[in-house]
Formats: structure tokens, sequence, C-alpha cells
């Protein structure tokens, strides 16, 4: 098949260009820049000059493909809402492009959005179209699409990371960095999903392959570790203090239930990216936080090759 792509030469879309070439399909990649088009054609895919914000171009690209994935999105959290709202027009953009048609449309958007209300599992057969995620907005025009005739799946994201990049925990390290203490909301109960983009990126294809609408699949293959994990980790690793609210906004433990083609069914856990930025100090209030007078040992953290424990020769990532 010819595969439009949208977010091509991003983190995850770079991974899926390869992953679908190798599984005899072709790629129109949309890229809004020359260099992005030149890193498609060495990669083997087509461009396809074009942006979020240019409709007419993603109709273009749509209406000369098979099927399309649709993984671009502006992650500027501080237009969260309105990128969204983007989001929603992207959606219908590439739809209107194929509606009528048996060709598939997969879109992209996050586990949280599988939770039916807080405190329960995120399931793939769920859709809370009362979740108080903006993102939420992305799987409601996907369903107004499907009642238009148009053929969509949904691929829903956890964390997703390599080596180098780890999802929102990238940022978070960058925050601490520069804030000089490493926080969570609460106790730190609420759990991040996670999968290694490889994973994600090959689920992208065997989503492709199945054809099949009206499904949802949770891209995860890690169980979720706890926020204050992952702070006492960064923090450890940075060598500042903990920080954590004494009166938290919302408490998330939402474990999630997967049975995606990346493993088999089991209990994992979620939050999804709206509700991750709760933990960023910047939207507390002053009297929200206070510091930890403890030292903590760095824990073992699970990444896409196994569980890896960090030491002091291992400084080099956090530096």
């Amino acid at each position: 098949m010819r595969v439009f792509l949208t977010g091509a030469t991003g983190f995850i879309g770079s991974r899926i260009v390869p992953e679908l070439l190798a599984a005899g399909h072709q790629v129109l990649g949309l890229t809004r820049s020359n260099a992005g088009a030149r890193a498609l054609a060495a990669a083997g895919a087509e461009a396809h000059l074009g942006d979020l914000e240019d409709l007419d171009s993603l109709r273009d690209g749509a209406a000369k493909s098979d099927a399309v994935i649709h993984t671009a999105f502006d992650h500027n959290f501080s237009t969260f809402v309105a990128n969204c709202e983007k989001d929603k027009r992207v959606i219908e953009a590439l739809g209107g492009a194929l509606a009528g048609s048996d060709r598939l449309l997969i879109i992209t958007s996050g586990v949280g959005m599988g939770i039916a209300e807080a405190g329960q599992l995120a399931k793939e057969d769920v859709f809370n179209a009362e979740h108080g995620n903006p993102r939420i907005l992305s799987e409601l025009t996907g369903a107004a699409m499907t009642e238009a005739g148009v053929k969509v799946a949904v691929v829903r994201l956890p964390q997703v990371h390599d080596s180098v990049k780890q999802g929102l925990i990238t940022p978070l390290v960058a925050q601490t960095r520069a804030k000089g203490v490493s926080a969570y909301v609460g106790d730190g109960s609420n759990r991040w999903s996670a999968a290694h983009v490889l994973d994600v990126a090959r689920l992208y294809r065997l989503a492709l392959d199945k054809q099949q609408a009206g499904v949802r699949y949770n891209a995860v293959a890690e169980e979720g570790i706890s926020m204050r994990e992952i702070a006492e980790t960064i923090g450890a690793g940075l060598e500042v203090p903990d920080v954590h609210s004494a009166r938290p906004s919302r408490s998330w433990n939402t474990p999630a239930r997967i049975r995606s083609p990346l493993s088999r069914s089991r209990e994992i856990a979620s939050l999804s990216s709206a509700d991750a930025c709760m933990n960023s100090p910047d939207n507390w209030p002053a009297w929200a936080v206070r510091r930890s007078s403890s030292t903590r040992s760095m824990p073992a953290v699970s990444s896409g090759a196994g569980t890896t424990s960090h030491s002091s020769s291992a400084r080099s990532y956090w530096r």
C-alpha cells in the first residue's frame, strides 16, 4: 500500500517509515522543510511538502494514498488546548479525503483516554467521551469521521522512549536541572506506562496490516512506574532534593489493561500527557511544595533493553 504518514520526520514517525518500507509498503511522508524531504528520500520514502496548518496539502496527501497514519502533533504544552483543536481540524481534513472509501485512517491519542473514571483501568474498549483531557478531542473527531463513513482506528500512546529520549521524562529532567528540585504531586503514586519507540512503530504497522476499523490499541509494553520513583531517580541522578505537593489537586493511579499486538494482556498504569503536566512545579502555588529532608539511593528504571540500575558511572546522562 501507499501510506500517507504525517509526522514522518518526527520521533515516532521516523521509526514508522523503515517499518513500513520493510513490510513492502510505499511511504508518502509529510514534511514542512527541504531538510525533511532530503531525510525522507534518504530513508527510501517520498516527501510531501506541507504542515498541519495547510489542510489542502493534507487532503491532497490522503487522496493520493491507500491509507493514512497520522502521528503529527504540536507538543507545545503552553498551547495544549489549541493544539488539540488543531488536531481536530487535521483529522477532519484527512477523513474528508477518505470518506466513502475502504481506506484506513489511523489516528493518535493517549492511553488515558481509556479511563472511564479516576482509579479505574484504562482499557482499549473504553471510550470516555467526557474525559477531561483536551486530547479526547482527537478521538471524538475520529468517532465523528466513523459516522461519516471513514474507516478509523486509534493508537493510544504512553510515554514513548529510546535510549536518548524518554517522553515527558526528558523535559522533567531539564526542568529539574533548571529548578534545582525534583517534583511530584501528593504521594507520587500516579503511574506512567511506557513503550520503546521501535515497538510503537511496529504497532502502527500491525494496525495498518490488520485493517480493522473502530478499534483502539494501547501502545504499551512496560508496567507503570510511579511518579515518586521517577522523581527520586531524577533527583538522585542530578543530586538535588525531592519535592512533593502538600495538597494535590487531583490523584491519578489508573492502571490500564492492554490487548494490543505489543504484548499479552496484563495490568499496566497510565497517565495522560496533560495530567502529567500537573507534576510541573510551574503549575503549583507556593504553598504546594515542601522539600524532602531525606536522601535516597537511585532505584533501577525500566528501559527498552531491560532494567538498568543507574550508578555514578552513568551520570553523564543527567549532566
